[in-house]
């Protein structure tokens, strides 16, 4: 029996060793990565994300295991990640709705933004823009401002749906012009852009990738994109502020992976997302979507969160949107 005990201990610390050395930060990663993409299959954190994970997956040398977790505006698939094993081999590719928007609107989560996730760096943006049918006498920002004073209370914007990124660009406006446009929801961004062109709504934010064919086909006009700056990508199309209003916001993707993953694992993860990044191919994948990649520190991406929180704290309090 003692032999017999001797062994199966042997044989349990030979597995443990084993395991242990695979874990090690220096060997990682060894097998599959799972990336967790807190949205539906086709929309832009899934395009955007698959787009990124083929680039990150080269990089690294190591499979990457595209996972869609949609529901609840990203808090699913965001409580996943939370709760996930911190090594390295649970990601998510995180946005503006499940990190600042949703925590903005709910007293509580699954998770918390910022003590739950370890950022490892922030990866795109674009912004959006702010359209209306060509119908619309708006031809400006302006324009749309004094239309919608006149028609308080009358005044219609679309979003994709309470929540969304779109949604909170239309409260922003709101906040920032002193106007009071009402919020029509819809079951995503493509339901809510035929509802403009069809008369059903005046105006909407929308990712510039998902507007600029209609805007080119005439069956929409721009106005406006929501950066502070007009975008490189899209030179002709002024900022909102630069009609005089305080107003700055824009989609944004970045990476994080479960709070207490060993930093010699995040900084391999960041190093390779950035080399990933900055590949010129990657670059021109990206920017064909409307999509400026952006390589940060997860310091960066930690201050940004931070940023993202107090302002849309800020606005749901001003729209009377908090959830509970």
């Amino acid at each position: 029996m003692k032999r017999v005990t001797v062994a199966v201990v042997c044989a349990l610390c030979t597995s443990l060793v084993q395991h242990a050395a695979a874990q090690a930060p220096g060997s990682y990663p060894n097998r599959p990565i799972r990336m967790i993409l807190p949205a539906t299959p086709g929309g832009p954190v899934d395009v955007i994300g698959r787009t990124v994970g083929i680039g990150l997956a080269e990089a690294l040398g190591q499979h990457i295991v595209m996972d869609n977790r949609a529901g609840a505006g990203g808090i699913i698939g965001a409580e996943i990640v939370a709760r996930g094993t911190p090594d390295g081999y649970t990601l998510m590719f995180a946005h503006s709705g499940p990190l600042a928007i949703e925590a903005a609107m709910h007293s509580k989560l699954p998770y918390h933004p910022l003590r739950d996730f370890a950022p490892v760096s922030l990866v795109a943006a674009s912004p959006y823009a702010l359209i209306v049918s060509p119908a619309s006498p708006a031809k400006s920002v302006k324009d749309l401002v004094a239309l919608a004073k006149s028609r308080s209370g009358k005044f219609h914007f679309a979003s994709g749906g309470v929540g969304t990124g779109i949604h909170m660009a239309g409260e922003l406006l709101n906040l920032a012009a002193g106007i009071r446009m009402i919020h029509v929801p819809y079951k995503g961004a493509a339901p809510s852009m035929t509802a403009l062109m069809s008369g059903e709504v005046d105006t909407m934010f929308n990712g510039v990738s998902s507007v600029l064919p209609h805007v080119k086909a005439g069956r929409l006009r721009a106005l406006a994109v929501s950066s502070a700056q007009r975008s490189p990508l899209f030179p002709d199309l002024p900022a909102v502020a630069e009609s005089g209003f305080k107003y700055e916001t824009a989609g944004w993707y970045g990476l994080v992976a479960p709070a207490r993953t060993p930093k010699a694992v995040t900084a391999r993860l960041q190093s390779q997302l950035h080399n990933a990044l900055n590949r010129p191919e990657m670059k021109e994948r990206l920017a064909s979507q409307g999509i400026e990649g952006i390589a940060s520190t997860p310091e960066q991406l930690t201050q940004h969160l931070r940023a993202e929180l107090e302002k849309w704290t800020a606005v749901v309090k001003a729209a009377g949107l908090k959830a509970d």
